[in-house]
């Protein structure tokens, strides 16, 4: 299955979980677009630089899960940090490096890497290219 067609899936399953998530006095659905959403902002985790993030469905009440997109500039990140949820990084466009409890690994599209409770990482672009990533995780 092609990297387009996996990104495709997991955006159907967490806008149908978004659709449950809502309460009797709102809409059934909601349907956003990176352009309603995108924000420039530096990299999160003290990470700095230059990304862009989108935080979809911010507005859903009762939605337990984030879903997020970023596009990591070069020269960003997304810092080390200490994680304490379960959280899935999905890469979509772009080669990086991600740093994993103290080991490093290069990432491309179709990589998806889990990350538990108690682990620490952190991820950023090459410096020739943009790093779009998806990122989820249970809001507490």
């Amino acid at each position: 299955m092609s990297s387009r067609a996996l990104t495709l899936l997991f955006f159907i399953f967490f806008i149908s979980i978004a659709a449950k998530a809502q309460t009797a006095d709102t809409s059934k659905y909601f349907l956003q677009n990176d352009a309603e959403v995108a924000k420039e902002e530096p990299g999160t985790h003290n990470g700095g630089g230059k990304t862009i993030g989108f935080n979809f469905f911010a507005q859903a009440k009762n939605l337990k899960t984030a879903f997020r997109k970023r596009i990591l500039k070069p020269g960003s990140s997304i810092g080390y940090h200490l994680q304490k949820e379960d959280e899935i990084y999905y890469v979509i466009s772009g080669k990086g490096t991600m740093q994993m409890n103290g080991k490093t690994f290069a990432v491309k599209p179709g990589d998806a890497i889990l990350t538990r409770p108690g682990s620490s990482h952190g991820i950023s672009p090459d410096a020739s290219n943009d790093l779009t990533i998806l990122i989820v995780y249970e809001k507490k």
